[in-house]
């Protein structure tokens, strides 16, 4: 695409690609006239600005010459220094001189420009370069085979590389080696090239075509490979551009053929060693990849010839062809629109005729319409690949699971570059950043496997670090063994053994006072051991005072002796009591002893008056009563925990929680720990909150616990999550084992949890475990995608089966990757170890079941009294297995002895 352009028949120099703003010098040029047959020569700097979108150059500095130039260079030479910041143009003239210009005072507009001038060539000077490496060394070419080397610090007295070369022929080429600085070479219009090593003085090679039909007009070193040139013939007979190795210098080691008339000029770019231009005779601009001879990009050009052309140090995409045609045009290799060319054109037709009529009737014109073109015609294609200088020379990027891609362009040797192409390899590695949260969540999957969950536990105990940590493992352990509840008790420092011993202790040493009367009426009191004396028995009795007191006791084998009573009838509070009885109003009876403060009486007659008047009668009882322990008596009389869990001080949770691991009934006893669980959550001290944690474990809550633990503790840590994780397993384990088949409902909380720990394992490349902890009763969009990607990361299924589209839904996968569901071994030890068994539908991720009941014929244990009574649990369910061949008529999923609750056990997982 053409980018700028400037009138002006001359030859051209782009500045150092040191030099900021880039600038472009254009020199009149020899033995050329331009439309005005002007015999006037000039020196003239314009600017390239591209954030300017007109096709117009700036012109920054103009020096009327007296000279005409067959070459210009632009050297970086003296910009280190103050005198001279934008460097040296050196100039070929056109009767044999060799001119220096200061850059910079052209762009001032002095008019002392010139810094030095020697004649010394016999003819017009049409080769110059300036070495790469010393900049102040500059090699000139003319007539008679005249090669002279300049040190632009000592101007006058020129060097030559060695003797002319014979015969006699003038020199159209020449150039320095861009890897090695002492090598130089030069070409004739025969054809003929010779490389110089000016250590030797003497011309160490010397190449040329057989045929004698190469006529060059072109030699350029290859910038990476420093054995290789390129010859560029003008002869219409032979357009081609030899590419030329000299450690095989009898023949081209490639000829690049696409041009149809004579090449008048090559440039390879200094960017990128792939890129080589050319135009010639036949109106083209082309781009070559030299190493393979592919055209990969044609510049879009006039219909006039283009003798000179190079490439922007500065800029590697952009170049500059001078034409005949009096115009140099900048272009760029990387596409765009032909859209500006046109409107100049337009423009100028404009301004030419404006909106007059040109054969002056004087009547306006219309504005001018110019022809819309179609738009594939005005877009420009780039090159066929990307140059070097867009190109990443290495990349590295992260994909799924935990991969790293990355890729180097590596540099091949030389002769390799030429025998085959290089190759290009792409590395995928497996990067595994949190070492510690593998090594752990491997330690828990291994246990699940096992079903060890408590060792699994015990360690967890002995490798915490802190109180409280060692407390929640203890609970977490307590649900494998026999008797969960009285664990749990122990752990709460209430342990029944040391409890009776501290009693019977108390009882000996008589620290035990004795207990008070309730009624104070009773004319007798209790003696020292707290029973009632025996006169106090006998007037409540109604015995006659004088009869001596008879030893009752059930040890001595003489026959009691049947005393005579009275029964008395009177209107007293007794003989009311006596009249109530002898009709069996035990309800009355009962009233008139709790109003005569006889509460003894009372519920001895409630006991006999049946269950209701019972409970009228301690509910009364409890009314009159105000003690410290009468709360927990009337809890434990009355059954209602939930009072007690509502009602107590939160200092004294651990006493609230034992009561409940005491007494309350399974059903009621996870509801009751959850309500304890919340209330110490509510609370603002932040060290009743955490203990909540235990009130949910002892629930199995496993969604409060996952809402507690994650208020208490750092959720975006990766160990973090590793800690609930672990928790929530066991506690989902337990669960299970406790209540058997039943299923661990996940809230969008957990789900969230358990989904972000999938993640973290399939970001360290673990994807078959995070696909097992994935929920699996969740739509929400972010889970579905992940398991989607999971298994399209792992490829097809296990047996063959396609990936699902997306989203997809989780199918039955085959027993042979069956996702950790862990097997177990039935056992009759005191701690069994939970049966999980295969469904017929996709396995859930580990510690989670699905919907329903795994084996409906278990019986339910019966429920205990008002007391929890502890016992062994036993495994849960308690079902045979199927080891017999698969028969049929099977009722149960993979059952094969045809009978209901009989299962397989599930494979462990293989990693």
């Amino acid at each position: 695409m053409k980018l700028k352009e400037i009138d002006r028949t001359a030859i051209q120099a782009w500045s150092p690609a040191q030099h900021h703003p880039v600038y472009l010098a254009t020199g009149t040029s020899a033995q050329q006239l331009d439309a005005t047959f002007s015999t006037n020569a000039s020196l003239e700097i314009f600017e390239l600005d591209l954030a300017d979108t007109t096709l117009d150059m700036k012109s920054c500095g103009t020096f009327s010459s007296p000279h005409r130039y067959h070459k210009l260079v632009w050297g970086p030479h003296g910009m280190d220094e103050q005198g001279r910041p934008s460097g040296v143009l050196i100039a070929g003239g056109e009767n044999g001189n060799v001119i220096l210009y200061d850059a910079a005072k052209i762009i001032a507009g002095d008019s002392d420009v010139m810094i030095a001038q020697n004649d010394k060539h016999t003819g017009p000077v049409r080769a110059l370069d300036v070495n790469p490496f010393q900049t102040n060394l500059v090699v000139s070419g003319g007539n008679e085979s005249e090669i002279y080397i300049w040190d632009l610090n000592n101007f006058s007295n020129p060097m030559t590389p060695g003797p002319k070369s014979q015969p006699l022929e003038d020199i159209s080429s020449v150039a320095w080696n861009r890897q090695v600085q002492h090598i130089l070479a030069s070409a004739c219009p025969s054809g003929r090239a010779s490389v110089w090593d000016l250590r030797k003085n003497e011309p160490i090679i010397k190449v040329s075509d057989h045929s004698n039909r190469m006529h060059c007009s072109g030699l350029a070193w290859n910038p990476e490979v420093a054995t290789q040139l390129v010859l560029a013939s003008e002869d219409d007979r032979m357009p081609v551009i030899q590419m030329w190795d000299l450690r095989f210098a009898t023949s081209p080691l490639k000829v690049l053929e696409n041009h149809t008339r004579g090449v008048l000029a090559i440039a390879w770019s200094l960017a990128d060693p792939e890129l080589l231009l050319s135009c010639g005779k036949d109106n083209r601009i082309l781009c070559w990849n030299p190493n393979t001879a592919e055209v990969l990009y044609e510049l879009p050009t006039s219909t006039q010839w283009c003798f000179d052309i190079q490439w922007c140090p500065r800029n590697p995409a952009v170049l500059s062809a001078a034409a005949f045609d009096g115009r140099i045009g900048i272009y760029s290799i990387m596409g765009g629109s032909a859209e500006g060319q046109r409107q100049k054109q337009a423009d100028q037709l404009s301004s030419s005729f404006g909106n007059l009529d040109p054969f002056g009737t004087g009547q306006t014109l219309p504005p001018l319409q110019m022809p819309q073109p179609p738009a594939q015609q005005s877009a420009v294609m780039p090159l066929k690949k990307p140059p070097k200088w867009i190109r990443r020379p290495v990349g590295a990027s992260f994909a799924f699971g935990g991969k790293l891609v990355t890729f180097g362009n590596v540099k091949a040797a030389p002769q390799q570059q030429q025998q085959q192409p290089t190759p290009h390899i792409v590395y995928v590695s497996q990067v595994v950043t949190e070492t510690a949260f593998l090594d752990r969540s491997n330690q828990l999957q291994s246990a699940m496997t096992a079903g060890s969950f408590m060792d699994f536990c015990r360690s967890k105990v002995e490798a915490s670090q802190s109180d409280f940590e060692r407390n929640v493992w203890s609970f977490l352990k307590a649900n494998f063994e026999s008797d969960p509840r009285g664990r749990y008790l122990e752990l709460l420092g209430y342990k029944k053994e040391e409890v009776a011993q501290k009693i019977a202790v108390a009882l000996q040493k008589g620290s035990v006072p004795p207990k008070e009367p309730v009624c104070e009426s009773e004319p007798a009191g209790p003696d020292a051991d707290g029973l009632p004396t025996a006169a106090a028995a006998t007037d409540e009795l109604g015995l006659d005072e004088a009869e001596e007191e008879e030893d009752t006791s059930l040890g001595e084998s003489a026959p009691a002796v049947k005393e005579r009573f009275k029964l008395s009838v009177s209107e007293d509070v007794d003989g009311l009591i006596t009249q109530a009885l002898l009709t069996g109003d035990f309800e009355g009876a009962v009233d008139l002893c709790l109003h005569d403060n006889r509460v003894a009486d009372a519920i001895i007659l409630a006991i006999a008056g049946g269950p209701e008047l019972l409970a009228k009668t301690q509910k009364t009882y409890f009314d009159k009563t105000q003690s410290k322990i009468t709360r927990l008596i009337t809890a434990v009389v009355t059954k209602d925990w939930r009072e007690i869990v509502e009602s107590c001080d939160l200092q004294n949770w651990r006493e609230a929680l034992a009561a409940v691991l005491t007494y309350a009934r399974p059903e009621e006893f996870s509801a009751l720990c959850d309500l304890l669980g919340s209330r110490l959550e509510g609370d603002g001290d932040l060290g009743l909150q955490v203990q909540a944690c235990l009130c949910y474990i002892c629930a199995g809550n496993v969604e409060k616990l996952v809402a507690c633990w994650t208020k208490a503790g750092d959720g975006n840590s990766p160990l973090s999550l590793q800690d609930l994780v672990e928790k929530v397993m066991v506690v989902q384990r337990a669960v299970e084992q406790s209540r058997g088949a039943s299923s661990v409902v996940m809230g969008a909380l957990l789900a969230e949890r358990m989904s972000q720990y999938a993640g973290l394992l399939a970001a360290q490349g673990s994807l078959a475990t995070a696909l097992a902890y994935l929920p699996s009763n969740t739509n929400q969009a972010a889970v579905v995608q992940l398991r989607d990607r999971l298994y399209r990361a792992q490829g097809e299924r296990a047996g063959g089966q396609p990936v699902p589209g997306f989203p997809s839904d989780r199918q039955p996968a085959p027993r042979e990757r069956a996702p950790v569901k862990p097997a177990y071994t039935p056992s009759q030890d005191v701690q069994p170890p939970q049966q999980y068994y295969a469904q017929p539908e996709q396995p859930p991720p580990p510690g989670f079941l699905m919907p329903g009941q795994a084996n409906p014929s278990v019986p339910t244990s019966p429920t205990p009294g008002y007391m929890y009574q502890s016992s062994a649990r036993p495994g849960y369910p308690q079902s045979k297995w199927c080891t017999e061949p698969r028969a049929t008529g099977c009722r149960t999923p993979r059952c094969k002895k045809g009978e209901v609750g009989c299962f397989l056990p599930r494979a462990p997982i293989k990693s």
